[in-house]
């Protein structure tokens, strides 16, 4: 079993709140996970779009990309148009070697708002979910035919947030969608990412490896971001999940475990928990009987 180690660029500049880390370049990002020892990166808002320009500045720092996030709106339009309003994501993606794309269904999300509380997240009405199931397996079985597979991103703040709610998605979808299971959003959400991981084995594509620190989350009710600020999320190592009992749970996986740690980057040096987060993570993976390659 092989797996490379990647990290997403959050901990550096974070996309839905731009003014944590909006002064830091790129490249101190892309230098500064690459010293910390991981070979790939995910998307961010700093990153060139286009692919030539995008390969040349992960080259000079012998990064690969990993994937990158699509915000779906599945519940507002049909995947035919869905697919046409992700083309160039999607080839963006593969010509840089990708074979995962990032999706969430952001419709009525409120994860970028600071002036809503978790509490208010929208919640799907159970007469809604077989024609977003449906057209979520359209969609995901469009983009494989390309080459790619679709990995749904579980995420607080969405219409699938909790372990309920991963579980009708699955149950609802084709085998043509894939889960990308989140450590730090399903503890958040009082899900058991073990279990997660045990259950989807077959259907996980991708993980994003956060930890989380369980006095922030359980503090009064807040938005997700000022969740974040309050430092709800940090590497693995630095909070409560077993990483390891998750990777043992994972036999068989071959693909990137991501480092996503979304943090205030004045209050969490990026390099110092970047680097954290690596040796956690090799750790636990070898432990698990991963080869880091």
């Amino acid at each position: 079993m092989s797996v490379r180690l990647g990290i997403n660029p959050i901990a550096w500049s974070n996309d839905d709140l731009r003014e944590l880390g909006g002064e830091t370049p790129l490249e101190t990002c892309l230098s500064e996970a690459r010293a910390a020892g991981f070979t790939g990166i995910e998307l961010g808002h700093k990153f060139p779009s286009e692919p030539d320009a995008l390969r040349a500045v992960l080259g000079r720092h012998d990064l690969a990309l990993v994937s990158g996030w699509y915000s779906t709106n599945l519940l507002e339009r049909d995947a035919a148009d869905e697919l046409a309003a992700m083309r160039r994501h999607l080839d963006l993606l593969r010509a840089c070697g990708c074979s995962v794309a990032i999706v969430a269904e952001t419709s009525l999300a409120i994860h970028g708002d600071r002036n809503v509380p978790l509490s208010q997240r929208p919640v799907l009405p159970a007469a809604d979910w077989p024609l977003f199931t449906r057209r979520m397996t359209d969609l995901a079985e469009a983009v494989r035919a390309e080459g790619i597979s679709l990995a749904y991103h579980h995420h607080m703040g969405t219409v699938v947030q909790t372990e309920d709610e991963i579980d009708r998605l699955m149950a609802l979808t084709s085998s043509s969608l894939t889960l990308l299971l989140d450590t730090g959003h399903a503890t958040f959400a009082n899900a058991d990412p073990v279990a997660l991981a045990r259950r989807y084995r077959g259907r996980i594509s991708h993980v994003h490896c956060k930890d989380v620190r369980p006095a922030a989350m359980v503090q009064p009710d807040r938005s997700f971001l000022d969740s974040v600020i309050a430092g709800v999320f940090t590497v693995p190592g630095d909070g409560c999940v077993d990483f390891a009992a998750v990777l043992a749970e994972l036999r068989g996986y071959e693909g990137w475990l991501v480092v996503e740690a979304e943090q205030d980057p004045a209050r969490a040096h990026p390099l110092t928990y970047a680097r954290m987060g690596y040796d956690h993570l090799s750790a636990a993976a070898r432990q698990a009987g991963f080869v880091i390659t």
